[in-house]
């Protein structure tokens, strides 16, 4: 399994919003599109975490992909309002929120 994880600025009071445009989003077909296995999203005082899972290592050329799908154009447009860069001077592109790991540990 492959994970991504984008921090961002989040709008305080939007959690309801940004929950909602998601269900509504992973509603459909797009997730099994861009081989999303599992999405989880936090929020820590301001921030915003977007854990995304895939199956294998091709998660970010898929979502490359779908990027000009109008759902995915649309979720991106919707959660303006309440997600914003964490670094606006910069982000260029989703890929420039995305965290490094670092270390990585696995039961057996």
């Amino acid at each position: 399994m492959h994970s991504t994880l984008i921090v961002a600025r989040m709008e305080p009071g939007s959690l309801g919003d940004v929950a909602r445009l998601f269900s509504e989003f992973d509603g459909s077909d797009m997730p099994h599109r861009m081989g999303t296995r599992r999405r989880q999203l936090f929020s820590y005082r301001g921030l915003y975490f977007h854990l995304q899972d895939f199956d294998s290592e091709d998660g970010r050329e898929r979502i490359e992909e779908a990027k000009t799908d109008p759902r995915f154009v649309g979720i991106s447009e919707d959660l303006k309002p309440f997600i914003t860069a964490y670094d606006p001077a910069t982000w260029r592109s989703p890929a420039d929120a995305m965290a490094q790991r670092f270390y990585h540990w696995t039961a057996r």
